[in-house]
C-alpha cells in the first residue's frame, strides 16, 4: 500500500500511530482484529514483533556504538526469539539477505554508505520475522543512484519474507513501481484510494490529478504536452483545518457545498474509493483534462 501526498499532511504520523509510537487521540488501530490503540505498553510488545518500521534516515536510527552485529540481535534478544548460540547465524543471514558480506556484522555504523545503512536498517527490521513493515519514506536521504537499488531490495525481499509494506513517499513513480495500491492523503484526510493502475490511469479527485500532473514523462515528446496543473495557495494549517472538504481553498471545481460539508470517503468499483462532492457528476475526465 503506497500512501502519498504533501509533506505535513500527516503520511508519517499515520505510520507512527499504526505502530503506536504515537498515540491516538480517537479512533481505532486494527490488527488482526485487535485494537492496538487500546492495548497498553506491556501489551503492546508482544504484537511488536510483528510490525517493524524503516525510517527514512539511516544513520540517526542506529545506535553509533553498537555494532551492527549487536543492532541485529537487540530486537531477537528483546522478544526472545532465538538460543544464544543460534543469534550469529540468523545475524549472518539477515546481513546476506539485504545483500551485504555476513563479514560486515563487526563493524560501525559510520563505518558504510547510506545505501548500505539502509539495508542494515531493513536487516533489523526483518530480524523479528514481521508480517507488516512501515516504510517512512526510506529512500529519500538516499543518492538517485542507489535508491533504485534499494527499492529492488525491497521487493525481493517482500517476496521471499511475504510482506505487507505501508510504502510512504513523495516520488510517485516509486510508489507506482512498488505498490498494488495507493491512498492520497491531504492535511490528514484520505482523498482516494484505489489500485495503482486505476488511480495512475484514471484518477478521480482533483487534488489526485493534480499530483499526477507533476509526474514527468519519460518520453521527450509526451513531455513537452504535458498539461500542468499548479495548485494555488498553500496548505491549510493543521492545527486548524477549513471547514467542509479540506482541499476546497485550492480546488479549481470547488462548489459552495465544498466549504460547508466534508465529504464522505465513498466506494465507486474494484477498491476505488473517492471523497469528493463532485465524484458522482462523472468529471473525472474533464479533471484529467482541464481544458
Amino acid at each position: 500500500m503506497g500512501l502519498v501526498g504533501e509533506s505535513g499532511c500527516g503520511k508519517s504520523t499515520t505510520g507512527f500511530t499504526i505502530l503506536q509510537l504515537f498515540r491516538p487521540t480517537s479512533g481505532e488501530v486494527l490488527y488482526n482484529g485487535v485494537d492496538l490503540a487500546k492495548m497498553k505498553d506491556k501489551e503492546l510488545r508482544s504484537i511488536r514483533k510483528n510490525i517493524q518500521i524503516v525510517f527514512q534516515d539511516p544513520y540517526s536510527t542506529l545506535n553509533p556504538r553498537m555494532t551492527i552485529g549487536e543492532a541485529l540481535s537487540e530486537p531477537l534478544k528483546v522478544h526472545d526469539l532465538l538460543p544464544a548460540n543460534e543469534i550469529p547465524a540468523r545475524i549472518a543471514q539477515l546481513i546476506s539477505d539485504v545483500g551485504l558480506n555476513p563479514n560486515v556484522s563487526n563493524r560501525y555504523p559510520h563505518e558504510f554508505s547510506g545505501g548500505q545503512r539502509q539495508r542494515i536498517c531493513v536487516a533489523r527490521a526483518l530480524a523479528s520475522n514481521p508480517d507488516f513493515i512501515v516504510c517512512d519514506e526510506p529512500i529519500s536521504a538516499l543518492d538517485v543512484s542507489i535508491q533504485a537499488q534499494v527499492i529492488n531490495l525491497l521487493m525481493d525481499i517482500q517476496e521471499k519474507y511475504n510482506l505487507t509494506y505501508l510504502f510512504i513517499a513523495h516520488d510517485l513513480a516509486v510508489v507506482r513501481h512498488i505498490s498494488d495500491r495507493v491512498i492520497v492523503m491531504y492535511l490528514g484526510k484520505i482523498m482516494e484510494i484505489a489500485p495503482k493502475d486505476k488511480l495512475f490511469n484514471n484518477p478521480i479527485h482533483p487534488y489526485t490529478t493534480a499530483l499526477l500532473s507533476a509526474v514527468p514523462e519519460a518520453d521527450p515528446d509526451r513531455e513537452r504536452v504535458r498539461k500542468r496543473i499548479i495548485l494555488c495557495g498553500d496548505v491549510s494549517n493543521a492545527i486548524d483545518p477549513p471547514s467542509g472538504c479540506r482541499f476546497h481553498p485550492r480546488c479549481r471545481f470547488a462548489l459552495p457545498l465544498c466549504t460547508e460539508s466534508e465529504p464522505e470517503l465513498k466506494k465507486l468499483e474494484d477498491g476505488h474509493c473517492v471523497a469528493c462532492h463532485r465524484m458522482e457528476e462523472s468529471i473525472a475526465r474533464s479533471l484529467v483534462d482541464p481544458q
